[in-house]
């Protein structure tokens, strides 16, 4: 038996399958736009020598209270394989003490009233180059490498009775950054997504400051349409630096976590 097709039904099957095939085509630009509920907490240690002794003394500290924080990053897709990704990350935090009563020690008297302000600001942008060890239809292993910016500010304004102090300080500085990526797709409408970042500041511009930043994040995105879809998940940063001046060293330990929760807006 022999079956004979005509030009007419080759070309309707054909125009059938092109939305089909253009639907398994991966996106080419994605951008996620969310926010982070920030839960910060940190130690800060300090180590100098007094009269000929080693004095070191270290402290638990929070910021009082959870903060809601900007979260952006960006997925461009430039061939099968290669891929460049940003993140940028903010937190932005005041706190605020006032003395109840008055306080004394031997010939001095803070009255109450008094009030200390703090204000700390830590940003952290990258940018990298990731390429798909492992690339199949539902499974994607990254290996990035790029470079990372951070900066951290901190203010710092007391008043007690009719004295006040006011110091501020600000510190940024850049260095290349690696990481991994898992990524799987089981379908088109859900995404997992796994990633972890590791910085040295000795491979960079830091300046005076040694130590690390370690990030890692794992998030689940819904695709409503090809273009449009949410995401959940969550975020870790951990930021392990110390400083080295004339009179000690002083060192910081801070991490931010949280749930993130936002838009995916793909073209």
């Amino acid at each position: 038996m022999r079956f004979r097709v005509s030009l007419p039904l080759m070309l309707v099957f054909g125009a059938a399958a092109i939305p089909a095939a253009y639907a398994q085509e991966p996106d080419r630009f994605t951008l996620r736009l969310g926010a982070m509920d920030v839960d910060a907490d940190g130690v800060l240690s300090g180590r100098t020598n007094f009269q000929g002794q080693d004095l070191r003394f270290s402290q638990d500290f929070d910021f009082g209270g959870k903060e809601l924080v900007p979260r952006i990053d960006g997925v461009f897709r430039m061939g099968q394989r290669h891929r460049l990704i940003f993140d940028y990350f903010e937190y932005d935090k005041d706190r605020r003490a006032t003395l109840g009563e008055d306080l004394s020690y031997d010939d001095v008297t803070i009255p109450a009233g008094s009030f200390a302000k703090g204000k700390a600001k830590f940003q952290l942008a990258s940018l990298m180059y990731d390429y798909a060890v492992v690339d199949t239809p539902t499974f994607n292993l990254g290996l990035q490498i790029g470079a990372e910016w951070a900066k951290l500010e901190g203010r710092l304004y007391a008043e007690a009775g009719e004295n006040s102090y006011e110091t501020r300080s600000s510190d940024d500085g850049y260095a290349p950054v690696v990481g991994l990526r898992l990524t799987a797709t089981p379908n088109e409408k859900w995404l997992f997504n796994l990633q972890g970042q590791y910085l040295d500041a000795g491979w960079g511009d830091f300046g005076d400051y040694d130590g690390s930043i370690t990030r890692a994040n794992a998030l689940v995105e819904y695709r409503f349409t090809p273009h449009f879809g949410l995401f959940a998940g969550y975020d870790w940063f951990k930021l392990d630096v110390e400083r080295t001046g004339s009179d000690g060293l002083l060192g910081l330990d801070q991490r931010f976590k949280g749930p993130i929760a936002g838009v995916t807006l793909a073209f």
